[in-house]
């Protein structure tokens, strides 16, 4: 174990915050700390990392164990460049590395035992210096670098040039660096595009320590933790598993708390009711026996409802009129600034109900095309037809749509006049701004509840064409869900871009990939995106491979072998090699299947109070695991080979 919190509580203002929370960590755990905006999780971790001091319990790490800790706000030092900074992190290595350079340089002027006592100690800090990693440190600053959306023209720009998203790389970079024995992330993938995510997702599941992660990213959750820790009404539940394992048992564990407390209510009333029945029988023996089911009721250890919470957004959306079935066509459009072009003669077009989900790396113009489409700025060249009766509703997630000088009251009444009083309150409401948060002004509120204005201006326009600019940015799990909900039952035509895959799975028909200038077209939603993005690449690769073993093949007027039978052979020699490849592949992924439920299952054992209060039992039950682990390990190495 790791880490150990034990019954923190935690309140401000006399509004209580966390209530006895505990859960512990393992050495290799991946967990994730989830519950909806304001249910104290950045609060634990600041508890964790020391920057709080909890009101009651306790936090235990192990001796000699550190923590790297990336917070919503982290800072860099302005004054280096990218490279200086992550450099910094390694200090460490960068000083032995110094002192063995100096000690190079004396062997050369000493002799005797003078250079043998150095030589001694060079190959004893050159040791020290090899197993802290000093001969791999900088290639893992600049693969890190580029994994996370860097390319090696930006390693020398000065920190003071980059903007917030990237400043919040470079400090992910520098923490990712040091490997900490336990990284603690809170909003990592904020920042990121779907490439850096999925670099940092395997990254952090072949990272050999411990990982506590906080994240609205249920895609990102659910490929790389083994534990969700919930904090909800105060509380900390602890669930096994990822985050679809989590909300299956989360479901049927309220389901059965549910069914429990409404089997308990009902015998209470029955009970009730047959001791008022024997007390309006008046009679000695009867009072008695009314006496005694009253004492047996008092006693009875009492079911609590299960929670509602009033946190939940409550959006419809419905278009106020049907818009002819050709939507949006764009021809030839061309956009760039200052010379750098972002996208060339790129084409598409949308049908009425279709979601579609626009995606690409940072910086390829995903933005720019639908700024464009609300003629915000205008393209080189190239054109845009908005079909019959579209009427467009757009979410900019920069808010530019709103006022930062009024209330949200007037934001919402301004904007539709007819909207009496209770109307807009009502609205607001629905969008959980009650009471006096009508009247907080624009930039006074957060990043969140600036999304959830723009969503309810989004509600109330009526759009039969919704274009979203990132708008599950800032919302917490439970308001994604609704959105998606609300999306899905949606009779008009949305265009989004989004980083979130978990939320164009579940929302988008068609996905239209922006990169390298172009745009390609796939029918389904990101996980057929994904499997056809890299069936192609594949295909190209084999098709690549046999074109080289063809044109490797020596030609001769002399041999026996026509060029045809060449390439047939070549061909035939790559699909066995591809078959071979495909059969080792599916045995890997079908051994990691069975180690998974069998560590699972051993986790489980765990929770057993006959093993966990036997020690010779425990130790047994996690060295099995540790073992299972290990090949774990080494199976993930070898499918990411193999895949």
């Amino acid at each position: 174990m790791i880490l150990d919190v034990q019954n923190i509580s935690k309140a401000f203002n006399e509004k209580q915050i966390l209530d006895s929370v505990s859960f512990h960590i393992e050495d290799n755990d991946k967990v994730a700390l989830i519950g909806i905006n304001g249910a104290g999780k950045t609060t634990l971790l600041r508890i964790i990392t020391g920057e709080y001091e909890p009101d009651e319990g306790i936090i235990s790490l192990s001796r000699d164990k550190n923590i790297g800790y990336l917070s919503q706000e982290a800072t860099v030092d302005s004054n280096n460049t990218i490279y200086e900074e992550l450099l910094d992190a390694r200090k460490d290595l960068v000083l032995i590395e110094e002192k063995l350079r100096s000690m190079e340089d004396k062997m050369s002027s000493l002799t005797g035992r003078e250079l043998d006592d150095l030589m001694n100690s060079y190959t004893s800090l050159s040791h020290s210096f090899e197993i802290s990693g000093g001969f791999s440190y900088k290639s893992e600053i600049n693969g890190l670098l580029k994994g996370l959306g860097f390319d090696s023209s930006d390693i020398d720009r000065s920190i003071n040039t980059l903007s917030g998203g990237q400043k919040t790389r470079v400090a992910l970079s520098k923490l990712l660096v040091t490997k900490p024995d336990l990284i603690i992330l809170d909003e990592p993938t904020n920042h990121l595009d779907i490439n850096a995510i999925s670099f940092l997702e395997n990254y952090l599941l072949n990272y050999n320590k411990a990982v506590l992660i906080v994240s609205h990213d249920r895609y990102f959750l659910d490929k790389m933790t083994n534990k969700v820790v919930e904090i909800e009404n105060t509380k900390a539940t602890t669930f096994l598993g990822n985050y679809s394992d989590y909300a299956v048992k989360k479901e049927a564990l309220r389901n059965e708390q549910l069914s429990l407390y409404y089997k308990q209510q009902a015998q209470i009333l029955h009970q009730e009711k047959v001791i008022e029945k024997l007390k309006q029988f008046n009679r000695e023996k009867s009072i008695k026996r009314a006496e005694s089911r009253e004492k047996a009721l008092s006693k009875i250890n009492r079911i609590e409802k299960p929670v509602e919470l009033n946190d939940a957004m409550n959006i419809s959306l419905l278009p106020e009129r049907i818009s002819g079935n050709d939507v949006l066509d764009i021809n030839k459009l061309t956009m760039g600034f200052n010379n750098n072009i972002l996208f060339k003669d790129i084409d598409f077009s949308i049908k009425r109900g279709e979601h579609v989900a626009l995606i690409g790396d940072n910086g390829t113009g995903k933005t720019t095309i639908l700024k464009i489409i609300n003629n915000l700025i205008n393209p080189i060249s190239g054109e845009i037809k908005i079909g019959t009766n579209v009427d467009i509703g757009y979410y900019d997630q920069e808010h530019q749509v709103l006022h930062e000088d009024k209330t949200l009251f007037d934001e919402l009444q301004d904007e539709y006049p007819t909207m009496n009083n209770t109307d807009v309150r009502n609205t607001l409401a629905a969008f959980l701004f009650t009471n006096d948060d009508v009247f907080k002004l624009i930039k006074n509120l957060s990043g969140g509840e600036k999304g959830r204005v723009s969503l309810a201006k989004l509600m109330l326009s009526k759009s039969n064409l919704l274009i979203l600019d990132e708008p599950t940015n800032h919302l917490d799990i439970t308001s994604k869900e609704i959105l998606e909900d609300a999306l899905n039952s949606y009779e008009g035509t949305v265009l989004y871009v989004s980083h979130d895959r978990y939320f164009i799975n579940r929302t988008a028909s068609r996905v239209i990939e922006l990169a390298n200038s172009k745009i390609t077209t796939y029918l389904g939603n990101y996980d057929y995106y994904l499997e056809k993005k890299y069936e192609n690449i594949d295909n190209d690769s084999i098709a690549s491979s046999t074109l080289k073993v063809v044109n490797n093949v020596p030609s001769s007027k002399n041999s026996d072998i026509s060029t045809g039978a060449l390439d047939y052979k070549a061909q035939k020699e790559l699909q066995a090699k591809q078959r071979k490849k495909e059969n080792e592949l599916k045995k890997c992924e079908e051994r990691i299947d069975v180690l998974e439920k069998k560590i699972k299952e051993l986790e489980e054992k765990l929770q057993d109070p006959a093993i966990a209060t036997s020690s010779v039992k425990l130790q047994e039950v996690t060295k099995e695991i540790e073992v299972n682990q290990n090949e774990l390990n080494d199976l993930y190495e070898k499918w990411e080979e193999l895949s």
